[in-house]
């Protein structure tokens, strides 16, 4: 009988979705545990053979546990809101959702032949209405809620107006904008319902506000600093400057404290919690503030170095900072407004990451040194950010390199406050090592008392205080598209005001571009039907909008990350149309046990999803305010790239081999288009694309070679290799097979097609350890001691590996076993039967057909997973090697029980002994139980 692969996965693919096999119960006597992937954006790519790796190893740690007894829960869906099916609506007029429905039916059809134990059951997408219902809710739950610093946590934002309404805001302590002005509870009553609202909302969790952007002109919306690279954006490189917008916001900022200690709590990998720290960024100083001379304005900034207040010999603040039009003079406002103007097409990462570029304007204006009283002249520099801090900064250039060299290039005083420090050719950073000068009271004290001492005299004066400063700042949650979640959120006199959530969803409207308006506005702006009507509650043609009962609906968007940030806990219950999910459903699932994911994410989606589940828990929706116990972040799989060599300024191409001196340009040319020996068919190449038809080839030995590169699979690199052929040419347990066979999870590792042949052997050779030409070959036949050994040692290792996230060589072992037991002609369903269950979590399909054959009839994914017995890998002999005169002649396999002199007994007895001796009588035997015998003659 033949290992007929593609028949045996298609027939227990069906099974499966036919039996819901995997479908996840709800409550269960059986312990629970809960596997999840990051869920995909369903590109109209597909999927290319990197992509599977995490859901392979997430699917393997499922299946195991599953065979351990627990209830498993591992569930996929789909992040479909996304800006790819926007543009090409943009380009095509298709609607995104067409898009997205055809892009989910790929991707559909590629995991499930790979095999996969997912819960299709639970299966969510984000661009559903029935979905982002929930994703509404939660914004107005943010909306409806404020930080109290003193229960530190989120509370009702009814308990805030209360407090208002009775006491005034002096006492409150929330975070909240830097711009709140004191009023007494007489003041609140006497504000007009817009003017609370106002207030209000520089309390709320989510806010509008002015807010400096990345904004895309090409892509018409705000981007994300993520979704930003080297100044351009990460789909399709287009230009990005800095604009102010008034936008959404999540005050994430309140929960910064939080976010840095929950990191202790969970068992992520070392690096992702350090990047997540990096961006929280929590700086331990103190805030100053500097009068400006000759303007009724204050400059306020932070510190960590305030002992070294008396080396400020200028400021800078950032271009974008809204004094900056308010102090300079008429005399530098042209050299200002220009320098501001270029660096608005900067990037903030790319103006962070130019530390070689030393650039500038002066305002004119002077800030007042708080204990001096001198004139500090104010500049502002790109290396000042807005968004970071306060955007202000008071310069110090003999402790600050980057002061020093800004005041070095615009011959600005450099003066010195360390004690016995050259500063003639750097700046001196070395805080524990600092002694004081040149500064009044601080003068000879050293780093830490300094601090304090100059907070205090700060606090004396009224002009600074310690602070904890963190660089996260409160992410922007408005985006100009129209592909994403709408806002329940209609205007009122300019005021935002909520839906009532017994309405929502509120779904998007039909536009007929996708394009912003001419006017300027988002995509929704084009929606003929887009407004609220407060009687129906319903959403009705913008002609009815007036003063009374019809007003405008917001036109953002939520951006990507909105879906993302809580569709963990959906999946607990995804068919309730009543809540988000059940109390019995959250509380009994809990939290996700194991989280599988890419660490790109580290800054993004994971910060942002722990961020709203410790609001979730803050309002008591949720049991833990961590939603992911242990995450582990798969490496990638790399592409293997090839190059075709293109002369300059010719349509001429040389193999790689006769390359000189001419100049010649690399091209990235489609893998497929090249066999294993790094040849180019070259007509193909030709066909591929119009310039190239007419293209002239240099050979060597009559053929072309191309280069080769190993570098991350991309289709822009045309170096993506396509699962479905490697499923269809050697099944699909071979891919998943091998992409564990590659290498560590985590690691970075090449694809190379060609390697796949050795796994796909292998699983030919297990067929035929259970079946020969006349079918199935398993008897009842008694294990023997080395079938039981090989088993047993196999199934500690397996569980030793999977529990340890050492997929690769798990793989090893089962050949490993494979050989043992070919070698030992084994046939005993004693030892059979349990090994196809270890193997089931990454072969499924050849072990649930062998699993048949053996005369079950349920999934072998629901057999127990076989118990280890230690005595089975405990040796009872020993082959002892026999010396005379320590020189090894033969062995001797004796019991690992016999006495040392039953040992010598045994040996001097045996034929071969008799023979080496010739009846001499030897001077001494020396035996050593377990290790060695030598006869001294």
């Amino acid at each position: 009988m033949k290992y007929h692969f593609n028949e045996i996965e298609e027939k227990w693919q069906k099974y499966w979705a036919e039996n819901q096999t995997f479908k996840a119960k709800n409550q269960s006597d059986k312990p629970k545990y809960y596997v999840l992937d990051m869920f995909p954006y369903p590109s109209g790519a597909g999927l290319h053979v990197g992509h599977p790796l995490g859901y392979i190893a997430s699917d393997i740690y499922a299946r195991y546990k599953r065979h351990k007894g627990f209830n498993v829960l591992h569930p996929q869906g789909y992040d479909s809101f996304g800006l790819p099916a926007e543009q090409y609506a943009i380009q095509t007029g298709q609607h995104p959702a067409v898009t997205t429905e055809e892009n989910i039916k790929t991707y559909r059809r590629q995991l499930d032949q790979i095999g996969f134990s997912f819960d299709w059951s639970r299966e969510v997408r984000t661009s559903d209405p029935n979905y982002y219902k929930w994703t509404q809710w939660i914004f107005i739950q943010l909306f409806n809620s404020w930080y109290n610093r003193v229960s530190d946590k989120a509370e009702s934002i009814d308990t805030l107006i209360a407090i208002f309404a009775s006491e005034g805001n002096a006492k409150v302590n929330a975070e909240c904008d830097d711009d709140v002005e004191v009023f007494t509870a007489e003041n609140w009553n006497s504000y007009s319902s817009e003017g609370q609202q106002e207030i209000l909302l520089k309390y709320r969790l989510t806010y509008l506000a002015e807010t400096e952007v990345n904004w895309c002109p090409a892509l018409g919306t705000v981007l994300a600093n993520d979704e930003i690279v080297n100044g351009v954006s990460e789909r399709g490189g287009h230009p990005v400057i800095r604009k102010k917008m008034t936008q959404w916001s999540m005050r994430i900022s309140a929960y910064a404290e939080r976010l840095l200690q929950g990191l202790n709590t969970i068992d992520w990998t070392d690096s992702l919690k350090e990047s997540q720290r990096n961006w929280i960024g929590k700086s331990v100083g103190a805030s100053v503030t500097f009068n400006v001379k000759g303007h009724d304005a204050k400059i306020d900034v932070f510190t960590t170095r305030p002992d070294t207040i008396f080396g400020v010999s200028f400021m800078t603040l950032a271009p974008e900072h809204e004094l900056v039009s308010q102090i300079a003079t008429d005399e530098q406002i042209d050299e200002v407004n220009a320098y501001r103007e270029a660096t608005a097409k900067r990037s903030e990462r790319d103006r962070m990451a130019d530390v070689k570029t030393i650039s500038g304007a002066f305002t004119g204006a002077y800030a007042e040194h708080p204990f001096t009283k001198a004139p500090l002249p104010i500049w502002i520099g790109d290396y000042v950010l807005a968004g970071y801090g306060t955007g202000a900064v008071m310069s110090v250039p003999c402790g600050d390199q980057r002061d020093y060299d800004f005041a070095n290039h615009f011959n600005i005083a450099i003066p010195n406050i360390f004690e016995g420090i050259d500063i003639s050719e750097e700046a001196f950073g070395d805080k524990d090592n600092t002694v004081i000068t040149n500064s009044d009271f601080l003068n000879g004290l050293k780093y830490k008392k300094a601090v304090k001492t100059a907070i205090y005299e700060l606090e004396k004066l009224g002009q600074g205080e310690g602070k904890t400063n963190y660089r996260l700042r409160d992410a922007v949650f408005s985006r100009q598209r129209y592909w994403g979640e709408p806002f329940p959120v209609y205007y009122i006199k300019g005021m935002p005001q909520m839906i009532d959530a017994k309405h929502l969803p509120i779904t998007l409207p039909e536009v007929e571009k996708y394009l912003p308006t001419e006017t300027g506005e988002p995509p929704l702006g084009n929606a003929m039907v887009w407004a609220w009507d407060t009687t129906t509650h319903t959403v009705v043609d913008n002609s009815k909008i007036n003063d009374t009962s019809v007003f405008p609906l917001e036109l953002n968007t939520m951006p990507g990350w909105a879906g993302s940030s809580q569709y963990f806990n959906r999946y607990m219950d995804p068919e309730n149309d009543d809540e988000i999910f059940s109390r019995d459903a959250i509380n009994y699932w809990q939290q996700v046990d194991l989280y599988i994911g890419g660490s790109e994410h580290a800054t993004g989606h994971l910060l942002y999803s722990r961020f709203w589940q410790k609001f979730m828990f803050d309002l008591g929706l949720v049991p833990h305010d961590e939603f992911a116990k242990k995450l582990i972040n798969q490496g990638m799989i790399l592409g293997t790239s090839a190059f075709v060599y293109r002369v300059e300024d010719q349509n001429k191409f040389l193999s790689k081999g006769i390359i000189g001196n001419e100049n010649v340009l690399p091209i990235h040319v489609d893998v497929s288009f090249v066999n294993s020996s790094d040849e180019l068919d070259i007509d193909a190449f030709k066909n591929w694309r119009p310039e190239f038809k007419n293209a002239e080839f240099t050979l060597e030995n009559g053929v072309y070679k191309v280069g080769r590169d190993v570098e991350k699979m991309s289709k822009s690199k045309y170096n993506v290799v396509n699962p479905d052929k490697i499923v269809e040419d050697y099944g699909a347990d071979s891919l998943r097979l091998y992409e564990m066979f590659l290498g560590p999870l985590e690691q970075y590792k090449p694809w190379n097609t060609a390697g796949i042949t050795g796994v796909h052997s292998f699983l030919k050779k297990l067929w035929k350890l259970y079946n020969d030409d006349n079918g199935l070959k398993i008897t009842e036949a008694v294990a023997t001691k080395d079938n039981l050994k090989t088993l047993h040692k196999t199934i500690k290792k397996v569980a030793e590996d999977i529990e340890n996230f050492s997929f690769n060589t798990s793989v090893s072992t089962f050949m490993i076993a494979c050989n043992e037991l070919t070698a030992q002609k084994c046939t005993s369903k004693e030892i059979l039967e349990p090994l196809l269950i270890l193997i089931s979590p990454y072969a499924p399909h050849i072990a649930e057909e062998l699993w048949s054959q053996l005369g079950h009839s349920e999934s072998i994914s629901t057999a127990d997973f076989p118990i280890f017995d230690a005595s089975h890998l405990v040796e009872s002999t020993k082959n002892y090697p026999i010396s005379f005169n320590g020189k090894m002649r033969f062995t001797l396999e004796l019991s690992l029980d016999l006495s040392k002199d039953d040992i010598e007994a045994a040996v001097m007895a045996d034929e071969k002994t008799i023979v080496q001796l010739q009846g001499r009588e030897p001077k001494k035997v020396i035996v050593v139980p377990g290790k060695i015998v030598n006869i001294v003659g």
